[in-house]
């Protein structure tokens, strides 16, 4: 359900701003996209996984507060990053 090492290397790689970003808002939010991609795909087979479900719920409002500051921040980064992964919006 966790993403890898090096999974999680390849998403900052992708995402980062600069040489040195491991934490701005589009790193997080694609971060946090991927780990709710798996526990999504994780809840299909295990439909009775409440604890999972809240956990998943969690993720999604925090991505979400995260949007939103890029959004009111920089809009146009804002679309970029919706755009890159393919979030609705």
């Amino acid at each position: 359900m966790s993403i890898t090492a090096e999974r999680r290397t390849a998403l900052i790689e992708e995402y980062r701003t600069n040489a040195t970003d491991t934490g701005s808002p589009e790193v997080q939010v694609a971060i946090l996209t991927e780990r709710i991609n798996n526990l999504t795909e994780h809840l299909k087979t295990h439909a009775k996984d409440f604890h999972s479900r809240r956990g998943l719920l969690v993720m999604v409002g925090n991505r979400r507060s995260l949007l939103d500051y890029l959004k009111r921040k920089s809009q146009g980064r804002y679309e970029t990053l919706i755009g890159r992964l393919g979030l609705r919006r």
